[in-house]
């Protein structure tokens, strides 16, 4: 059996065609996003937000990134899959799939093989590596190389192929409780919104804002993609400490989704918190 090159797989080289189904879904999630504006409904709004936050920051951010990716913190099973039924309401794939392109993105970060660097590409880092190639569909040798460990489990096995099912049973729930301006505002706005907040943590926080830590790559700081996705953006403090469930390492760098942690191991379920400190050598951010 040749051996796995991830650069023959992962990245702009290595994208070949047009993922048409993934084109056409993305474009009409975002006709409908902008068909929210002209059904005007601060209910809808207001469901909008709050799966959002749902979605956002205690599915991707929490349960995707920090438990499944890098198991900053544990948590009893049951409550890793609430989670990551969370993260399928944000439409960006299954938890194996997930998984396995992020630690690939971390093992080759802005270099060959990274699925999504803006080295090759602002558009691409974006939003381009989801419309090209086959990369992106279900690749059971990839990602069982690089999750074993979810590859074990049945439930994320299930639900890496039938991610989609959370996403159409509250889009029908939305629609039948709520009527259109509901599906649109809680559905078609908020998981397009979504997608862009996660999308500019693959491209902006690897082109703007600031350095702390001198890590291979080139993860930046950047407080207005932190704001945009529950504490995400601090993506240099995240590539230098991986493991680390804090990403905010200073006082003023607000994580949203560390606050969320806390509040579980306030009530028993998550334990073993992995938070990296931030040396005094390191307080001020380097220019980037």
């Amino acid at each position: 059996m040749a051996p796995f090159v991830a650069s023959q797989i992962y990245g702009r080289k290595a994208s070949h065609g047009i993922n048409w189904v993934t084109v056409i879904a993305m474009t009409v999630f975002h006709i409908g996003a902008v068909a929210a504006f002209f059904y005007i409904d601060w209910g809808a709004i207001a469901m909008a937000a709050l799966l959002w936050y749902i979605s956002g920051s205690w599915g991707i951010g929490v349960g995707y990134h920090r438990l499944l990716t890098h198991r900053g913190f544990k948590t009893p099973k049951w409550m890793e899959y609430v989670l990551t039924i969370c993260g399928t309401l944000a439409l960006e794939g299954g938890p194996i799939f997930w998984v396995a392109t992020h630690r690939i993105h971390h093992q080759h970060s802005d270099h060959e093989g990274d699925p999504h660097t803006p080295r090759e590409g602002t558009f691409w880092a974006h939003m381009g590596w989801i419309m090209t190639g086959d990369a992106l569909h279900a690749n059971s040798t990839v990602m069982k190389r690089y999750t074993p460990d979810l590859a074990k489990d049945r439930f994320h096995v299930a639900l890496n192929t039938w991610h989609w099912v959370p996403q159409a049973v509250v889009g029908v729930l939305l629609l039948v409780f709520g009527g259109l301006p509901y599906l649109l505002w809680a559905m078609f706005f908020r998981t397009t919104y979504g997608l862009h907040a996660t999308w500019l943590v693959n491209s902006a926080t690897h082109i703007w804002g600031s350095r702390r830590f001198q890590t291979r790559d080139d993860s930046t700081n950047n407080w207005w993609v932190a704001l945009l996705s529950w504490g995400e953006g601090w993506h240099n403090n995240h590539h230098a400490h991986p493991v680390s469930a804090r990403h905010g390492l200073a006082w003023y760098e607000l994580d949203l989704n560390y606050l969320a942690i806390k509040a579980l191991a306030a009530v028993g379920l998550a334990w073993d918190v992995k938070v990296a400190k931030l040396d005094e050598d390191s307080e001020e951010d380097a220019a980037a």
